[in-house]
C-alpha cells in the first residue's frame, strides 16, 4: 500500500511529541513535568507502540492513569487572540470558516467510495483494511492546508493550537482508546459468563419481556460503566443475547444486535466515561458544569431505551 494507517499513527505521535516538548519548555506551566511526561508516554505509544513489548506498553498506560488520577495533567498558559481580534477575524472570513470543517467529511467520503480500489504499480493507494480512517486522516491534512491558506497563518500556529486543545481536553483524550480495549479484556476474563450466571440465577428469564429488558438495560448499564457500547456488546450479548434471546426465544440475531447496540448508545449519552461524546464537548465549549451535556441528554436517552425494549420485544 502507498498510504498506510501507520503513517497517521506516526503523525499523531509526532504532534503529541511536540506537545510534550512544548510543555516541558513552558516554565509557567503549573505541572509541566508530570503533564509533559503524560503526553510523552502517549506519543511513544503512537510512534513505536508496535515495536516494544506489550508489557511495556501496559506499564506506560498504567503510569499515564496514575498521573491523571493524581491530578498531574494540568493546563498551561497559551497566548491567544483577544476577543476583539477573534471577532474581527471571524467577520472577515465569514462563512468561509465552514469550508475546512466540511472538507474533512467530503474528502473522507471521496476516499472511501472512489479510491478504495485504486492501485498504482500494483500497490493499493489507500490501506485496504483502513480505507475510511486513512481517508479521514487525509481529509484532516487537506483541511489544515486550507485553513492555513484562508487565515494566512502557518502550520506552526496550528501546532500551538493543537497543544492548547490537547491540554484543554486533558486525560479525557486518552479515555476512548483505553475503554475500547476494555470489552475484550472483560470477554477474556469471562465476565459474559458471570453475567449469564447472575441473570439466570436471580432473575426469572422464562418471560420474554423480562429477558429483553435485562438485555437492553444491561447494555445501557455496562456502557455507562465502560463508556463504550462496543465494549459492553460482547459482555451482554455473550451473557444474555445469544444464549437466552437467540437460544431460548429464537430471536433474529441481526435485530437483537442492532437494537442491543442502540440500547448501549443510550448509556453513552448518560456517562462521563464516554469522554469523547460528553466531556470533550464541555471542555471545548468551556462550560462551567462539566456534566451539562449529560444532563441535557438523560431524558432523551431514557425515552429511547424504553422504546428499544418494546421494539426488540415485538421485532425479534
Amino acid at each position: 500500500m502507498i498510504v498506510s494507517i501507520d503513517y497517521l499513527f506516526w503523525l499523531a505521535g509526532f504532534v503529541l511529541l511536540i506537545t510534550a516538548l512544548m510543555t516541558f519548555a513552558d516554565k509557567t506551566h503549573p505541572r509541566r513535568l508530570s503533564t509533559g511526561l503524560f503526553w510523552l508516554l502517549y506519543a511513544i505509544i503512537f510512534l513505536v507502540g508496535d515495536k516494544i513489548p506489550p508489557a511495556i506498553v501496559g506499564v506506560a498506560a498504567v503510569l499515564m492513569a496514575l498521573i491523571a488520577g493524581f491530578g498531574g495533567v494540568g493546563h498551561g498558559k497559551h497566548g491567544s487572540l483577544s476577543e476583539e481580534e477573534r471577532r474581527a477575524s471571524a467577520s472577515r472570513l465569514g462563512n468561509k470558516l465552514f469550508i475546512p470543517a466540511l472538507l474533512i467529511p467530503i474528502v473522507t467520503v471521496i476516499g472511501t467510495v472512489l479510491f478504495k480500489d485504486v492501485k498504482i504499480a500494483g500497490l493499493a493507494l489507500l490501506d485496504p483494511k483502513n480505507v475510511t480512517f486513512v481517508s479521514l486522516g487525509i481529509g484532516c491534512l487537506v483541511s489544515l492546508a486550507v485553513v492555513c491558506w484562508l487565515t494566512r497563518d502557518t502550520v506552526a500556529q496550528g501546532v500551538r493550537e493543537s497543544r492548547r486543545l490537547t491540554e484543554s481536553l486533558g486525560w479525557a483524550l486518552v479515555l476512548p482508546q483505553m475503554l475500547a480495549m476494555l470489552g475484550l479484556v472483560f470477554a477474556d476474563a469471562g465476565v459474559g459468563k458471570a453475567v449469564a450466571h447472575l441473570t439466570t440465577a436471580y432473575i426469572n428469564m422464562d418471560f420474554k419481556l423480562m429477558a429483553v429488558t435485562v438485555y437492553c438495560v444491561g447494555m445501557a448499564l455496562f456502557t455507562i460503566i465502560m463508556g463504550n457500547g462496543f465494549a459492553a456488546f460482547p459482555v451482554m450479548t455473550g451473557g444474555v443475547g445469544v444464549p437466552i434471546l437467540v437460544g431460548v426465544f429464537h430471536a433474529n440475531p441481526a435485530v437483537m444486535a442492532a437494537i442491543g447496540m442502540f440500547s448501549g448508545y443510550c448509556g453513552t449519552l448518560m456517562t462521563p466515561m464516554a469522554a469523547n461524546f460528553n466531556i470533550v464537548p464541555a471542555a471545548l465549549l468551556e462550560l462551567e458544569d462539566k456534566n451539562a451535556v449529560i444532563r441535557a441528554q438523560v431524558p432523551t436517552a431514557l425515552c429511547i431505551l424504553v422504546a428499544n425494549i418494546f421494539l426488540l420485544y415485538f421485532l425479534m
